[in-house]
């Protein structure tokens, strides 16, 4: 520990026995509060050079390295075991912006930026990076690259991996790889960048990004929608895209259960259509004016409610109104966990397959885990639904996910790829999904990506037992 401390100062070398394990809780223990490791320090880096000296001692000592960033994931990826020999490597300290460049529409930061702040800087530069997701306020960059995360605009600007250019990582042996190109194109080999995104921290450790800017709508438009069917959502889905086309920005799908849960526990957030069987959230982004954006989304409604494919409607008239709607859709899954432990699954579908997998895997629950509630919901203008099983009124949360987990998710999972999907849409494998994806992945794509593995880590010290 003298050589960390010489290197970071002591008040950056965070010990349990001299903080404590409670002190370190908002590291070692996951925001699901289903993982609780112990670390033998928490490392805090103030810069990428001092992030490759820690790689180096740990990698000369044969210790194990754990990067976080903000600590929101929910796989359990990046939080330490229990085994108190682990480092946990805390990269919020790594915060800065760069540089922007307007022309080339670009932004480097640091690996530790909050993606709120990231937000705020395109924005005060008269441009948008349009990664939003519910933990926006505390995420990070680095966290959102090494997941590939989503969030509610992937529809017209797709994943993490699309809003990245380049990256700067430090690799298994301690070496910092300068990626950070700011170009659209270029072909000159294999594309490192893409083995880094999504690995989760276990192929070498993101330090900075160069991200995509774009320009600022002139208007947006926002609504809620009433559907008797997730088929009808489904059906209003493909107008809207095909009256709106790259206008339309957000279709996130939200059932009965998962409003009732978010009224029950957040009763001052105001739900203007009241209970529906699903409840589809819209918005438009127009580079024209409100004027067009207002007709184009006032016509599309219109025309829904003529083919009966909505049973009403609410459109934001103001910012405020249009920032309550996505609250309603962003405090569900606080409300499901003000409930109690649940069942969560991540998965991504065929949109066409969406109602049929619904129906079959609603059935079969309900048939094999009588009284359980589903919260259904996510962003159906990309597939990706977060499909959770909450336990039945009066039965303790935790009992249920530990006496009933593994049943739900073989019978959930078996669903997904007979119905052509994944099991994982945007949180990541972590610790959470590493035996399933074991069990559902190809063997060819397993041997892929060990070798990789091997390659890269070769001593297995970046975040180990993690993904593989």
């Amino acid at each position: 520990m003298s050589s960390l401390r010489a290197l970071l100062g002591e008040a950056h070398v965070l010990l349990p026995s001299e903080h404590g394990a409670h002190d370190l809780d908002g590291f070692q223990r996951d925001w699901r509060k289903r993982y609780h490791g112990r670390a033998l320090a928490v490392l805090r880096p103030a810069d990428t050079a001092q992030v490759a000296a820690i790689v180096q001692l740990a990698r000369a000592h044969r210790v194990a390295l754990v990067p976080q960033g903000g600590n929101t994931g929910l796989v359990g990826g990046g939080v330490p075991d229990a085994s108190g020999t682990q480092l946990l490597l805390s990269l919020q300290r790594l915060n800065r912006v760069r540089s922007l460049d307007p022309a080339n529409l670009t932004m480097t930061v640091d690996a530790g930026c909050v993606l709120q702040n990231v937000q705020q800087a395109a924005q005060d530069a008269g441009l948008l990076f349009p990664l939003s997701l519910a933990a926006e306020g505390s995420c990070t960059i680095g966290g959102n690259l090494s997941t590939n995360a989503g969030g509610t605009q992937v529809l017209r600007y797709g994943n993490a991996r699309e809003l990245c250019l380049g990256l700067e990582v430090v690799t298994a042996d301690g070496q910092i790889w300068d990626g950070l190109s700011g170009l659209r194109k270029d072909n000159t080999g294999y594309d490192l960048r893409d083995l880094f995104i999504g690995a989760e921290g276990t192929l070498g450790v993101i330090t900075a990004a160069t991200l995509k800017l774009f320009p600022q709508p002139r208007a947006r438009m926002t609504a809620l929608a009433a559907c008797e069917s997730l088929r009808q959502a489904v059906d209003l889905l493909g107008l809207a895209q095909s009256q709106c086309g790259a206008s339309l920005t957000g279709f996130e799908v939200m059932n009965a259960r998962a409003l009732a849960l978010v009224q029950k526990h957040f009763p001052q957030l105001a739900q203007p259509l009241g209970p529906q069987p699903w409840t589809v959230l819209l918005e438009l982004s127009d580079s024209e004016s409100e004027t067009h954006a207002r007709g184009q989304f006032e016509g599309l409604l219109e025309q829904a409610l003529e083919r009966e494919i909505i049973a009403d409607a609410a459109v934001a008239g103001s910012l405020a109104q249009s920032q309550a709607m996505w609250h309603l859709r962003e405090s569900i899954p606080l409300a499901q966990s003000e409930e109690g432990l649940n069942i969560k699954h991540d998965i991504a579908l065929p949109v066409s397959r969406i109602p049929d997998f619904v129906d079959r895997c609603d059935a079969l629950l309900a048939q094999q885990f009588p009284g359980a509630r589903l919260v259904n919901f996510g962003h159906l203008g990309d597939g990706n639904l977060h499909y959770n099983l909450q336990s039945p009124e009066g039965v303790d949360p935790a009992e249920f996910l530990r006496a009933q987990e593994d049943a739900v998710n073989h019978l959930v999972y078996d669903q997904v790829m007979a119905h052509g999907g994944s099991i994982s849409a945007e949180h990541g494998i972590g610790q959470l999904k590493r035996d399933e994806l074991a069990q559902r992945k190809s063997p060819v794509a397993l041997q892929l990506m060990r070798q990789i593995k091997q390659a890269l880590d070769p001593l297995g010290l970046l975040n180990p037992n993690r993904v593989l």
